[in-house]
């Protein structure tokens, strides 16, 4: 199972990647599922990175103070999914 976590205080950019990182799920359709949780907690959040939006694909830090695209996401997915098997 992928675990996901979109970093953020819930700005529009936040909203954004949290929204491309779901539509790289529907195409990709992982076959063990996943798990995507929003953090909006500071202190959690400063373990992870210092600029938001971030995003995390199980516990690696993929993504900082950007908005990726959804075939970028779709990538970090596949290697995501190649190093649990």
């Amino acid at each position: 199972m992928l675990t996901i976590k979109v970093l953020g205080s819930g700005c529009p950019n936040c909203q954004k990647v949290e929204a491309n990182a779901r539509q790289a799920l529907a195409m990709l359709q992982p076959p063990d599922g996943y798990q995507i949780t929003h953090v909006k907690d500071p202190l959690t959040i400063s373990q992870y990175v210092l600029k938001t939006p971030g995003l995390v694909i199980n516990e690696k830090v993929v993504s900082e103070g950007r908005i990726p695209d959804p075939s970028e996401i779709m990538t970090w997915l596949a290697d995501a999914l190649a190093a649990q098997s």
